[in-house]
C-alpha cells in the first residue's frame, strides 16, 4: 500500500506539473509558404538537451529565396511583410535552448562545429583512453565498482564510439558503435539479458546508442524515437568527453546509463523538455518480468545560468519477482554563479547538486524462508532503498578558459544494495548472495581534477579519487581473479607453453586456497586522453 500511495503521489504530481506547462504554451506557428524540414544542428551546445549530444529537435526550413532565410536565420525582421498580406507573418519557433550558452553544464558537449557534417549525416567520434593506478595495487589489474575505469596500472581503451546521426525531411535515426573495456563492463550488469535466449548482452554490447525516429514540427519540436537511448540519470554523460570529472560519483555510476524502449521528446517552450518513456526496464536489454518501465523527465533551463532536471521512473526489475516495483526520483539543479570572458585569471565558475530517492518494495519467492516468501521493504529491516548525493564545483581558466579545475563528490545509502555495480571475478557469486533485503551498503567518495582543452576536440585530464565503503567492495592487492592475478590455468584453457600453479577448477567453480580480496577503501590517480570529432 505505501508503494502504490507513492507511486500514485508522484505521478500524480508530475502530471499536474507538465499540464501546468502545457496549458501555458504559446505555440508559435511557422511562417507560411515554409515546407521541408532541416537536420538538427547535433554539434552546438546552445541547443542541446540535458546533456543529448545527438539531435534535440527539427524544424522547418523555408524553400524560400536565400535572402530570406538569411533574414530568418539573423532574427531580423521576422515580422516584415513579404508576402503581399495585409498581416504580417509570425517568425517561426526557435530552437529548444538556443536562447543562450550552455556549454558550461556537466554532462553536456562543448563543441560548437562537428567536422563531419552534411545536409543528410554528422558523424561523431570519440575515443576515450585512461590510466589508473590504485594504492591497493591489485595483482590482477583489475578495478571494482566503476563503469570508467577497468585495468588498474595500465593503458586501456576505455570507449571508442564511430556513428553520428542521419536526417532526411523529418526522419532522425542515430546509432554510436561501443568498443573497449565499456563494451564487457556495462553489459554484466544487466542480467534481463539472459532471460530466454539469442545471448541479448553479445547481440547489443557493442552498441551505445542506436534508435530510429520521427519529428514533428508542433510546438518547439516533437521526437519519437525508439531502439537504444541515453537516459542521463544521475546527471553525468556516458560520454567522459561532456563530463567535469572522470571518475562518476555513486549516484552516477549505479544509476542508467542507457535505455531500450521507446521516448518522447517534446518541447513545449523554447526553455522546456518533457520526456516520457516506455522501456523495457531500468538500464535492461530485455524485460525482467511482464511490466515494461515507464517513466518521465523534465528538463526547464529558466535563464543562460539555471538549469534543473527531474527524472522519475517506475518499474519491475528484479529478475523473477513481478511482485517486486522500483520507484526512483533523480533531481539536479545546475547553476553558473560566474562568468567574465575578459577577466584575466577565472572566467567562468559553476556548481551541480543531485539529489537521489529510490525504493522496491513487494514479494517474491523464496525458498529459504520459513514461509517460501521473501519481502522488500522501502525501510525496516528488510529495507530496499537508495539514497545519495552529490556536489561539484567547476572553475575554467587561463586563457580562451582551456584550464578547468573540479572538485566534489557524493554520499551513498543502499541496503540490499540492489543497484550496485557487482563485483567481478571470485567475487561476484558471494557478493550476489549476500545482497539480501536489508543488507547494509553505505559509501562516500571525493575527487578533484585539473583539464587542459587545448581546442575543442579534445581534453586532457589529470584525477585524484578517494572511495569508501562501509562493507569490502574495492579491489585490493590479493585481486579477485586468482591467486595469480590470472583467471585459470594457460596450460590447459590458453597456452599450452605455460603453466600457473593453483589452477582454477572448472568442475567445481572455485580456485584452490584463494579468497577474494575486497577491502573497504580505495585512492587511486587518473590520467585521461579524451578525443572527439
Amino acid at each position: 500500500m505505501t508503494n502504490l500511495f507513492i507511486t500514485r503521489t508522484g505521478f500524480t504530481a508530475t502530471a499536474a506539473f507538465c499540464l501546468f506547462v502545457l496549458a501555458n504554451v504559446q505555440a508559435k506557428p511557422f511562417v507560411t509558404g515554409i515546407a521541408g524540414a532541416k537536420k538538427t544542428d547535433s554539434t552546438v551546445v546552445k541547443t542541446a538537451a540535458a546533456g543529448e549530444t545527438n539531435t534535440v529537435a527539427t524544424q522547418s526550413k523555408t524553400s524560400a529565396p536565400a535572402f530570406t532565410q538569411q533574414l530568418f536565420t539573423k532574427k531580423i525582421f521576422t515580422n516584415l511583410n513579404l508576402t503581399g498580406d495585409s498581416v504580417a507573418t509570425p517568425a517561426p519557433p526557435s530552437d529548444p535552448f538556443a536562447f543562450a550558452d550552455f556549454s558550461w553544464l556537466n554532462g553536456n558537449n562543448r563543441q560548437d562545429s562537428k567536422i563531419f557534417d552534411s545536409k543528410y549525416f554528422t558523424g561523431d567520434f570519440t575515443v576515450d583512453v585512461n590510466y589508473t593506478r590504485s594504492n591497493q595495487n591489485p595483482i590482477d589489474n583489475t578495478v571494482t565498482g566503476s563503469t570508467a575505469l577497468a585495468r588498474n596500472n595500465e593503458c586501456t581503451i576505455s570507449f571508442v564510439g564511430l556513428g553520428g546521426d542521419f536526417h532526411y525531411n523529418n526522419v532522425r535515426g542515430r546509432f554510436m558503435t561501443q568498443f573497449g573495456t565499456r563494451a564487457t563492463e556495462v553489459p554484466r550488469n544487466d542480467y534481463s539479458g539472459y532471460r530466454g535466449q539469442y545471448n541479448l548482452p553479445d547481440a547489443y554490447r557493442y552498441l551505445s546508442e542506436a534508435y530510429g525516429g520521427y519529428h514533428f514540427d508542433k510546438w518547439h519540436g516533437i521526437n519519437v524515437d525508439m531502439g537504444i537511448f541515453m537516459s542521463y540519470i544521475g546527471m553525468f554523460s556516458y560520454n567522459n568527453f561532456e563530463n567535469w570529472s572522470y571518475q562518476p560519483s555513486y549516484t552516477s555510476d549505479n544509476t542508467p546509463w542507457f535505455f531500450n524502449g521507446i521516448r518522447v521528446q517534446m518541447f513545449p517552450t523554447e526553455k522546456t523538455k518533457i520526456e516520457l518513456w516506455f522501456i523495457n526496464g531500468w538500464q535492461s536489454y530485455a524485460m525482467f518480468n511482464k511490466m515494461p518501465g515507464l517513466g518521465i523527465s523534465i528538463l526547464h533551463r529558466w535563464n543562460a545560468n539555471n538549469s534543473f532536471i527531474s527524472n522519475n521512473y517506475y518499474g519491475a526489475d528484479v529478475a523473477g519477482a513481478a511482485g517486486v516495483y522500483r520507484l526512483h526520483t533523480d533531481n539536479t539543479w545546475q547553476h553558473q554563479y560566474y562568468n567574465n570572458p575578459k577577466a584575466k585569471g577565472i572566467k567562468r565558475a559553476a556548481f551541480t547538486i543531485t539529489g537521489d530517492f529510490g525504493i522496491q518494495s513487494g514479494t517474491y519467492s523464496n525458498g529459504l524462508s520459513a514461509t517460501g516468501v521473501g519481502k522488500f521493504s522501502a525501510f525496516g529491516d528488510s529495507a530496499s532503498n537508495f539514497i545519495s548525493g552529490m556536489v561539484y564545483n567547476r572553475i575554467w581558466f587561463g586563457k580562451g578558459a582551456k584550464w578547468g579545475w573540479t572538485i566534489g563528490g557524493g554520499v551513498l545509502h543502499n541496503p540490499s544494495r540492489y543497484l550496485s555495480l557487482v563485483p567481478p571475478g571470485g567475487a561476484t557469486d558471494k557478493w550476489v548472495s549476500d545482497a539480501v533485503p536489508g543488507a547494509k551498503m553505505d559509501g562516500w567518495d571525493a575527487s578533484t581534477c585539473i583539464d587542459y582543452n587545448p581546442n575543442q576536440n579534445i581534453t586532457i585530464r589529470v584525477e585524484l579519487v578517494h572511495r569508501y565503503m562501509s562493507i569490502p567492495y574495492f579491489n585490493g592487492t590479493g585481486g579477485v581473479s586468482g591467486p595469480s592475478g590470472y583467471q585459470g590455468n594457460p596450460a590447459s584453457s590458453n597456452n599450452p607453453n605455460s603453466y600457473i600453479p593453483n589452477p582454477y577448477n572448472y568442475a567445481t567453480g572455485t580456485y584452490a586456497n584463494f579468497t577474494p580480496d575486497l577491502v573497504k577503501s580505495e585512492t587511486r590517480g587518473i590520467i585521461a586522453l579524451l578525443v572527439r570529432f
